[in-house]
């Protein structure tokens, strides 16, 4: 076999089969047309002529226009080559044979009931003439054309099942390859989304709370200056540290690591040293305490209590006017704790304002979204004049390990206070 058969384009079946019914049928008309004019007959020149009638009918219908297409044609051209067919099976028995490869015509084109009335009105014809010819009828005459188209609507109505059904499973397929293509686009959307949620709060949570604390450092300084310079050089100096830090939670969170704060140490630790780091910082004094024995926790758990803690703290800080706060680190048997206790003015938690990302206004949209991704909850205890206090639970179970697809196990997350939501 040569490289252009080898790769020449397969031939449709339907046209395979149409080729062997034009074969076919040019093959019967050849032969009814030989034997009259070897074997003898009444009329061998006018079944010649029939022969050559019928086959130029048949080789008329392809060129018609709408044949395939339109039933009313196909009707017109199938009832002129039965009526020329009919001229052929008067002339010679010959022309039985025939029957065959018009029950395909006729229940290819035509409508179901039709093309069954059609084949049974051919098989009659066939039989009766058939007899005729025979000047005898008998049982065997009748089983050939009988068998025949019986075995005609079997093969054309099995193969015209089997092509609706590959037709409904290509569109089946058709629309399955849609869905999933949709269901992608809708998959990539809400990744996008969530992955902006989540940078959106990563971003407040880091660079923003950095940049809030050292604003007001060097609002402090400035205040200070030129009556306190020692001051004003303390404060510009924690700005510099602040400044300092924040640019290794920038770097960090573009590799996504894990925060400094909780690099080689323990939750506690680094919890300790946010409280110390922001009474250093900020007119309030912080303290902290841990009860329960500790125990070591997902990496997931602590970046969410330490930003939790974070932004409660810088709250406080920017809003609360409190004097003092408390951080308490509680380790239980099915679950960890933070609580932010602070004696400031307070506020009505039902008379928030919705997130305003203009005005950092995602700590507790936030906050909550960390808690709801871990499986955890977040309450908020204040009123007006009474300080706020602030408790993220988190259960320590294997569901609560495993952080939702919108929150990545490790995000990058600093150690300055965040803006009050």
């Amino acid at each position: 076999m040569n490289s252009s058969s080898a790769t020449a384009a397969p031939v449709p079946t339907s046209r395979i089969l149409a080729w062997c019914l034009h074969l076919l049928i040019a093959g019967l008309l050849a032969l009814a047309a030989g034997r009259a004019l070897t074997v003898g007959g009444p009329h061998p020149g006018a079944t010649v002529a029939a022969a050559v009638a019928c086959g130029l009918v048949y080789a008329a219908g392809p060129l018609l226009p709408g044949v395939r297409g339109s039933r009313r044609p196909a009707t017109v051209w199938l009832a002129c080559l039965g009526a020329v067919w009919l001229v052929l099976l008067a002339l010679s028995a010959d022309g039985v044979w025939l029957a065959f490869p018009l029950y395909f015509l006729q229940l290819h084109l035509l409508p179901r009931r039709t093309a069954l009335a059609a084949v049974v009105a051919t098989s009659v014809a066939a039989i009766t003439a058939f007899a005729a010819h025979q000047h005898a009828f008998s049982v065997a005459m009748v089983i050939g054309p009988a068998l025949g188209a019986a075995v005609a609507v079997a093969v054309v109505w099995g193969y015209q099942a089997l092509y609706r059904e590959s037709e409904q499973r290509r569109r089946l397929i058709e629309e399955l390859t849609a869905t999933r293509a949709d269901l992608a686009r809708a998959q990539h959307t809400a990744g996008v989304l969530a992955e902006r949620e989540r940078l959106a709060r990563e971003i407040h949570d880091t660079l923003a709370q950095g940049l809030s604390s050292i604003q007001l450092l060097l609002r402090a300084a400035e205040r200070a200056l030129p009556g306190r310079p020692d001051a004003a050089a303390r404060h510009v100096d924690q700005a510099r540290q602040a400044a300092v830090d924040n640019l290794a939670e920038a770097r960090r969170f573009v590799a996504a690591l894990t925060p400094p704060a909780l690099e080689g140490t323990t939750l506690a630790d680094a919890l300790e040293r946010l409280c110390a780091t922001t009474s250093a910082r900020h007119p309030l004094t912080v303290r902290f305490h841990v009860a329960g024995t500790p125990v070591p926790l997902p990496t997931a758990h602590e970046v969410a209590l330490l930003r939790i803690t974070q932004s409660a703290l810088g709250n406080t800080v920017r809003h609360a006017g409190a004097g003092t706060a408390d951080v308490t680190l509680t380790h239980l048997d099915d679950h960890v704790a933070v609580d932010i206790a602070d004696d400031g003015t307070g506020f009505d938690p039902a008379l928030l304002p919705p997130p305003d990302p203009d005005d950092g206004g995602f700590g507790l949209a936030a906050m909550r979204a960390r808690m709801r991704a871990l499986g955890g909850t977040l309450t908020v205890d204040s009123s007006p004049g009474r300080g706020t206090s602030l408790s993220a639970r988190l259960p320590l179970n294997p569901r609560a390990n495993a952080p939702d697809a919108g929150e990545p196990e490790q995000p990058d997350l600093p150690e300055q206070p965040e803006a009050h939501p």
